[in-house]
C-alpha cells in the first residue's frame, strides 16, 4: 500500500533499455481545488503533490500567517479604583460584628437623660429626630425591630392623655388667657386643691404639651433600644447574679415586640379575607386571638426553660452569700444616696463620692453572686470600639444637656407665664446630633439584593 508520508512515491516503470513503456502524456490543465481536512494534512483535488489513495494529493499543512510571529503581550488593564464612598463604605451586620446589644441600651438611655432635663419642645423634636434617625438606618427586619412604631403612637398617646387630664382636672399653673370654661363639679374639704372643670388656660394648656412632649420622648427613647437591641442576646450579656432577673425582665420585654408582630399578622389574614381592620369589633376580634397566642408562647417559654435547666444554682458557702448581700444592698443604697445628693442643691459635695463608692460595692456584690448561677455562653458578645462610640455618644448627650441645665436652665425650660415662644439653643442642638453617631459607625443591616440594572453593570 502507498504510504502519506513525505517520501515519493516511484516514477512509471521503465525497460532495460531506457525506454519508458508508457508515451509521456500531454500536460492536463489544474484542477480546481476542494479541500476538505483530514487529521494533520490537507487533501486536495488539484495537481502535484502526493498520491492520496483516497483520490487527489496529500501536502503537509501549510502554517498560519501569523503562527510564525511573535506573541504580543495582553495589554495591562488600569481599573479604575472604586470611590470613597465604596472603600469606606460600613460593612454589614454579620454574627461575628454585630453590635452588643448593652451599647444600644447605654446611648438610648444617654438621650432619654437628656430628655428628662428638658422641657424646651425643640430639643424634644431634635431628640426624637436623632432616635428615628438611627433607628431607621440601622433596625433589622426582626418582629422585635417593628416596635418602634408602637412606641411612638403610645408617646402620642401620652401627649393627648396629658392634655385631657389638663382640660378635665385643671392645672396649677395660673393664666390669663382662657380658652373655654367647663362646669366645675363640687368636691368635699378633704379634696381640697383638686377640681373637676373651670376655667381651661392656654398657660396650663402650653404647660401640660411640654410636660407630655418630655414623658413621650422619654418612651421613644426606650423604644429606639427596644427595636435596635436583640432582647436575647441583651439576656446573654448580664452579668450571673442578675440572670434570674434578666430572664424575667426580657420576657417582658418581648411582650410588646411579639404582640406587634401578632396584631399585623391578624390584620393581613382579615385584610385577605375582605374583613374590616378598623373599628371596635374588629380591635375585639383581634385582641382576643392576641391574648391567646401570648398565653400559649408563654407556657411554651417556661416549658422550655424547665427544660433546659433554668434556675439550677452552685453550692455557695454562706461566708460568701453574706458578703454578696451586703455589698449589693449597701450598693444599692450608696447609688440611691449619691443619685439624690447629685440632685439636690444641699448635697452637692458629698453627692458624687458616694455614688462612685456604692456603685462599686454594687459591682463587687454582682461579681460575686454570679458565682452562683451555673451558666455557659455560647459565642459571648464583644465589647468593641464601635460599642464604646455607641455608649459614649449618648453618654455625652446627656453630659451635654445637664451642664446646659446648670449653666442656661431657662433655654431648657421656656416659660408659660407670660407666653412665649420657645427657642432653641445652639449649644445643646449641637450636643445632641453627637447622637447620630451610631448611624454612621455601626455595621449596617442586612437587606435582600435586588437585581442590578444594565447600566449599573456598566
Amino acid at each position: 500500500m502507498p504510504r502519506n508520508d513525505d517520501t515519493r512515491q516511484p516514477g512509471p516503470a521503465s525497460k532495460p533499455d531506457g525506454e519508458p513503456t508508457d508515451s509521456p502524456q500531454p500536460p492536463t490543465a489544474k484542477a480546481p481545488h476542494k479541500k476538505t481536512r483530514t487529521g494533520e494534512r490537507t487533501v486536495t483535488g488539484g495537481a502535484g503533490g502526493y498520491d492520496n489513495p483516497a483520490g487527489g494529493r496529500v501536502h503537509p499543512r501549510r502554517p498560519a500567517a501569523d503562527e510564525h510571529r511573535t506573541p504580543r503581550p495582553a495589554p495591562k488593564r488600569h481599573r479604575t479604583p472604586p470611590p470613597a464612598a465604596k472603600r469606606h463604605r460600613t460593612p454589614y451586620t454579620t454574627r461575628s460584628n454585630a453590635l452588643h446589644p448593652g451599647a444600644w441600651w447605654l446611648w438610648a438611655i444617654g438621650l432619654a437623660t437628656a430628655a428628662s432635663r428638658t422641657t424646651n419642645p425643640l430639643l424634644l423634636a431634635l431628640l426624637v429626630a436623632v432616635a428615628g434617625y438611627v433607628v431607621a438606618a440601622r433596625r433589622t427586619d426582626a418582629p422585635w425591630a417593628r416596635s418602634y412604631t408602637a412606641f411612638v403612637k403610645l408617646g402620642l398617646a401620652v401627649v393627648a392623655i396629658r392634655l385631657v387630664f389638663n382640660v378635665a382636672l385643671g392645672s396649677p399653673i395660673p393664666g390669663t388667657h382662657t380658652l373655654l370654661t367647663l362646669p366645675e363639679a363640687p368636691l368635699p374639704d378633704w379634696a381640697k386643691g383638686i377640681r373637676i372643670g373651670g376655667r381651661v388656660t392656654a398657660e396650663g394648656m402650653l404647660f401640660a404639651l411640654y410636660d407630655g412632649a418630655r414623658l413621650a420622648a422619654l418612651l421613644i427613647c426606650v423604644g429606639a433600644a427596644n427595636a435596635l437591641a436583640n432582647p436575647a442576646r441583651l439576656l446573654k450579656s448580664l452579668p450571673g447574679a442578675l440572670y434570674e432577673a434578666g430572664v424575667a425582665v426580657v420576657v417582658a420585654m418581648t411582650f410588646a415586640p411579639n404582640m406587634v408582630a401578632d396584631v399585623a399578622r391578624l390584620r393581613t389574614v382579615r385584610r385577605l379575607r375582605g374583613r374590616p381592620t378598623g373599628g371596635i369589633k374588629a380591635i375585639l376580634q383581634i385582641g382576643l386571638p392576641v391574648l391567646e397566642g401570648a398565653l400559649e408562647r408563654s407556657v411554651a417559654v417556661a416549658a422550655s426553660m424547665d427544660a433546659r435547666g433554668y434556675g439550677r444554682t452552685a453550692h455557695v458557702p454562706p461566708a460568701v452569700r453574706h458578703t454578696t448581700t451586703v455589698l449589693t444592698l449597701g450598693g444599692l443604697l450608696g447609688v440611691c444616696a449619691g443619685t439624690y445628693g447629685l440632685l439636690a442643691a444641699e448635697g452637692a459635695r458629698y453627692g458624687l463620692p458616694v455614688l462612685l463608692t456604692g456603685l462599686a460595692a454594687a459591682l463587687a456584690g454582682l461579681r460575686l453572686g454570679g458565682r452562683r448561677s451555673v451558666r455557659t455562653r455560647y459565642r459571648p458578645d464583644r465589647w468593641g470600639t464601635r460599642a464604646w462610640l455607641v455608649a459614649g455618644s449618648g453618654a455625652a448627650v446627656a453630659a451635654a444637656m445637664i451642664w446646659a441645665g446648670t449653666y442656661a436652665p431657662d433655654a431648657l425650660h421656656p416659660g408659660v407665664v407670660p407666653l412665649t415662644a420657645p427657642e432653641l439653643p445652639l449649644w445643646p442642638a449641637l450636643a445632641t446630633l453627637v447622637g447620630l453617631l451610631p448611624a454612621f459607625v455601626t455595621p449596617a443591616p442586612q437587606t435582600p439584593r435586588t437585581p442590578r440594572t444594565p447600566q449599573e453593570s456598566k
